[in-house]
């Protein structure tokens, strides 16, 4: 990202920190104040988790500012925040720049749904990979085109146009879905490719998952990418999309968590498999990791972090289901929880 605009961050990020800060009473001189940024796929269920902790811990302060996975990484990388959040993990690129002092931490899952607004259709609707491969390139513009009727056999589709939405800044959320869409289909990844941003072919942007929610809300015939919790909070209606076994799965708490189940952890840079297998698995499901510093040079930062991390893990778990995310499977999180073990300051 270009110095300028990295700088513009960190002045949005300031600032959003100091209203946070001015927003109670005066901390004690002796109080740890943690600043973290990035993902908005995981922002509801960071805010839960750092407002419970700070009741309990009055003396730790984390302010968590929703901007995007790769604002995030930036941050973090310039040592403007103390941790960053991304749902992409961070590219052996971007681990050097921070010479390779980081810990990526899964915390949660969650699925990325095609959440839409189409009035007046009933039930639920289905969608091919053709279709919402072609949705978003551009070559399907109107609901009542043939490759999304063959899948909603019986069911009266508008002759409306579509209106693809998408995200405007680096995303990681925008990375899980193109990863995706390049595995599923060869024109997407000859043409678009995968990233935190890509040229799309078609459609709007909107700011942020709650930006895209926002918008299929107000906009007619529109269809966008958001996490299953925001679409849920939202109260859109969810695409059922086929899956690499031809099944079209409902998104859902159940069919994330057979994805998770049905495939391998994800490795060190945070990478996962873009089209799982299994017949019950939703075919979009990604991790998010909080990015950490394996050593930070403070003694007492470091200690109050490697608690918060510790709550993440355990008690903040229980808060996973009801926000719309997956927790993680058992032996990921007891292997997280040693790596925790091994930050030091």
């Amino acid at each position: 990202m270009p110095c300028r605009a990295i700088c513009l961050l960190f002045v949005a990020f300031s600032l959003a920190v100091a209203s946070c800060s001015r927003s109670g009473s005066k901390a004690a001189n002796d109080s740890v104040r943690i600043q973290g940024a990035g993902s908005t796929f995981v922002a509801p269920l960071c805010q839960k988790w750092f407002a419970d902790y700070h009741a309990a811990h009055p003396d730790v302060r984390v302010t968590y500012v929703s901007m995007g996975s790769g604002a995030g990484i930036d941050l973090f990388t310039e040592g403007n925040a103390d941790f960053g959040a991304s749902d992409a993990g961070m590219t052996g690129e971007q681990i050097d720049k921070v010479g390779g002092n980081v810990e990526l931490l899964p915390v949660t899952a969650a699925s990325v749904v095609l959440a839409y607004n189409l009035p007046g259709f009933p039930g639920n609707l289905k969608l091919s990979r053709d279709a919402y491969a072609g949705i978003f390139l551009g070559t399907i513009t109107s609901w009542d085109d043939p490759k999304i009727a063959e899948s909603n056999q019986g069911a009266s589709l508008p002759k409306l146009k579509i209106s693809p939405i998408h995200r405007q800044a680096a995303s990681g959320t925008t990375f899980v879905f193109t990863q995706h869409l390049s595995a599923i289909s060869d024109a997407w990844k000859r043409g678009p490719g995968k990233g935190m941003t890509v040229a799309w072919p078609a459609g709007t942007s909107a700011a942020g998952n709650d930006g895209i929610a926002a918008l299929i809300q107000k906009e007619p015939g529109s269809i966008g990418y958001v996490t299953y919790g925001h679409a849920e909070r939202g109260k859109l209606p969810m695409a059922w999309l086929q899956n690499k076994a031809g099944e079209y799965v409902q998104p859902s708490l159940g069919s994330g968590l057979a994805t998770l189940n049905s495939a391998p952890p994800p490795g060190n840079l945070g990478g996962w498999v873009p089209d799982p297998e299994g017949k019950d698995s939703y075919p979009i499901v990604s991790y998010t990791w909080l990015l950490v510093h394996k050593h930070d040079g403070n003694s007492r930062t470091t200690a109050a972090l490697k608690d918060v991390l510790k709550y993440c893990l355990t008690d903040g778990q229980n808060d996973c289901m009801a926000l719309g995310y997956i927790p993680l499977p058992e032996k990921m999180r007891q292997a997280k929880l040693r790596a925790v073990d091994e930050i030091a300051p």
